[in-house]
């Protein structure tokens, strides 16, 4: 399995669509709770035009879990040493969630190493400490299968767990093995994350995808960071928090569409 050691840590990445040696690359970042599975529906559609990159940010899936609290700079830099392990000059990035939150600080702290941006179901500053310290205190104590039945519900609607049950549990099953530790450091990270200034900053072009029954980042949050960043587009979709699952299709097609225009 390969991983890259990354600033004191050891990250877990897979890289698709390699034999492609001409195209261009498209990192993938996962959200709070989750891994490189999520982005399942969209690698075969996304490894023909591009070398798809995904990693498990740290704390989760197979990467390190070091020390916390971790913050928003180790993340991002965490994405820029994983660039430099190999050899990636420039980059398109998509993050859902934590992963946008990550992809906001990039392309306004690592401009030169970003082609186009896609910040999905996030904002600039995502949540509070009345979300994230509550939170961070039950996965420790009471564990990630209590925060699994709080939080999950509010990842997909209703009718997509009713027609989906399986699908509904692989991803409760990455999420109950998250690690407890691990995820409680980045809500920490979530926490003291204030981009808002800095996403005025950002001059790739950028794609914002919000959802509509989303109540993690709502809509109104996306289309305020669509507005701070200068030029950038705003998609809304039909779903709820983790929109590249439940509207997999369109959400493959608005991201492939977006990204391919800059060739």
């Amino acid at each position: 399995m390969p991983h890259a050691a990354v600033n004191g840590t050891k990250l877990f990445y897979r890289v698709d669509g390699a034999t492609n040696r001409a195209a261009p690359w498209l990192v993938l970042s996962n959200s709070l709770g989750s891994n490189v599975s999520m982005w399942a529906p969209q690698i075969a559609a996304f490894s023909k035009h591009f070398r798809v990159l995904r990693y498990d940010t740290r704390g989760h899936g197979r990467s390190d879990v070091p020390h916390g609290p971790y913050t928003i700079g180790q993340l991002t830099d965490d994405v820029i040493g994983l660039l430099d392990h190999l050899g990636i000059e420039r980059a398109h990035f998509a993050g859902l969630s934590m992963g946008g939150l990550t992809g906001v600080g990039l392309g306004a702290r690592h401009a030169s190493r970003i082609d186009r941006l896609v910040l999905c179901n996030t904002a600039a500053k995502l949540g509070s400490p009345e979300v994230w310290e509550p939170r961070a205190a039950c996965a420790r104590n009471e564990g990630m299968t209590v925060v699994a039945h709080a939080v999950l519900p509010r990842w997909f609607t209703a009718e997509f767990i009713a027609r989906n049950p399986l699908v509904f549990a692989q991803v409760r099953d990455v999420f109950v093995h998250t690690d407890s530790e691990g995820y409680a450091s980045n809500c920490a990270a979530l926490n003291t994350a204030d981009l808002r200034v800095e996403a005025r900053s950002i001059t790739a072009p950028t794609l914002v995808i919000a959802s509509t029954h989303d109540l993690a980042a709502t809509p109104a949050q996306g289309r305020e960071l669509a507005e701070s960043v200068p030029g950038a587009r705003y998609v809304e979709l039909d779903s709820a928090h983790i929109s590249n699952i439940e509207q997999a299709d369109r959400f493959t097609k608005t991201v492939v569409d977006f990204l391919l225009e800059s060739r």
